[in-house]
């Protein structure tokens, strides 16, 4: 039998007892049943190297990792996530099958349900498969005479994607295909069927002139790069979902001067004086950009949340989190929301950034990018 490096082993074995303890307690099953799972764990570590979750363990583990997440505002719905199962799932065609369905169910028509879809965990340091892409639903983004097009944040990705045969439209909103690897095989291109991915066209409830500016947003968001990790087992492809925020679009996707820099065209329409910043032409057109995001997706019918709500929403699940004994963590800067944050109750109290585990972790990219 070949020997399991005792180190690695006994990280795992520790990892896992922690989870099954936290887990199982939170699931209402008793101490005997815990200990005998975490003993059947222990001789399947040694026996593999591994262990391989439940169902169970599995489903809570991921609303776990959503709920100890430091820099998501919308925890209080932790326990609403939809699990697809796709530990099964081997190829990049099979795959994609999944990721569709991920975009179908989570899409809902608009009334959006927060989703993971988890595949094969990584095993001896070797990830059986992965997917490129940061989310399932991106703007490509291209470079022509020293000017971008469609969003900047996905140029590298999109000349990763024309290496592999891909070719846009060179439209400010062309859909990247998914870019999906099988472990030890070059990467597959498959395209985005145009009719699943819903978008919200932006429009102002006072100025009708934002039509001309020809604003958009895809209404899910659904991360496809970072790893969930539970009890010591790493699933390195493992894309979720919830909804947006409102100024996830309003004050930083639509807004950034590096992004599409949507304010100097509200300026222009809300006939502001830009001469200078004094006059906060600037906070001005963010509000109205805001607004006009908020009203559009209420108007689709798309599920969308505004900041303020979304922060109270926080307060809740830290009261919540209170009743279960459980401390509340979190990363300041990303719980601020950009638009009036000091409005909030976040604003004024400091956070333990600690990190806990089940969680969702950043992970090295899936592939090198170009020089």
């Amino acid at each position: 039998m070949e020997l399991i490096n005792m180190n690695q082993s006994d990280y795992l074995l520790q990892e896992a007892t922690n989870f099954i303890h936290s887990c199982y307690t939170e699931l209402g099953i008793p101490e005997e049943e815990q200990n005998k799972r975490i003993s059947d764990i222990e001789s399947e570590i040694h026996r593999t190297g591994t262990y391989v979750h439940t169902s169970a363990e599995l489903t809570h583990g991921a609303k776990m990792a959503w709920r100890n997440n430091n820099r998501c505002i919308g925890r209080l719905l932790w326990d609403t996530l939809h699990i697809i199962d796709a530990r099964h799932i081997y190829t990049a065609e099979d795959a994609y099958d999944k990721l569709i369905e991920h975009i179908n169910f989570a899409t809902n028509e608009g009334n959006i349900r927060s989703t993971i879809t988890i595949f094969p965990p990584r095993f001896g340091g070797k990830d059986p498969m992965r997917i490129w892409n940061h989310q399932l639903l991106r703007y490509a983004g291209y470079e022509s005479n020293g000017e971008v097009i469609g969003d900047s944040t996905s140029i590298a990705f999109t000349k990763e994607c024309e290496r592999l045969g891909w070719s846009g439209e060179q439209t400010n909103y062309d859909i990247l295909p998914l870019v999906i690897q099988e472990l030890g095989h070059t990467p597959k291109l498959f395209e985005i069927p145009k009719e699943i991915v819903k978008e919200v066209e932006i429009i102002h409830p006072q100025f009708e002139e934002f039509k001309s500016l020809n604003l958009k947003w895809y209404a899910v968001p659904i991360i496809s790069d970072m790893k969930l990790e539970i009890g010591g087992i790493d699933y390195p492809m493992a894309p979720f979902n919830g909804w947006y925020m409102g100024t996830e679009i309003g004050a930083r996707n639509l807004a950034d001067e590096d992004r599409y820099n949507a304010l100097p065209k509200i300026a222009e329409i809300m006939e502001l004086n830009t001469n200078s910043d004094r006059s906060l032409w600037i906070d001005k057109a963010l509000v109205e950009l805001n607004i006009a995001v908020i009203y559009s997706f209420e108007k689709a019918g798309v599920t969308l949340v505004d900041h303020h709500t979304a922060a109270k929403q926080f307060k809740a699940f830290e009261k919540k989190e209170m009743k279960h004994n459980r401390p509340v963590t979190g990363n300041r800067a990303w719980l601020l929301p950009p638009l009036s944050s000091a409005t909030t109750h976040i604003y004024h109290k400091p956070y333990k950034n600690d990190i806990v585990s089940p969680n969702y972790f950043y992970q090295e990219k899936a592939y090198e990018p170009a020089t």
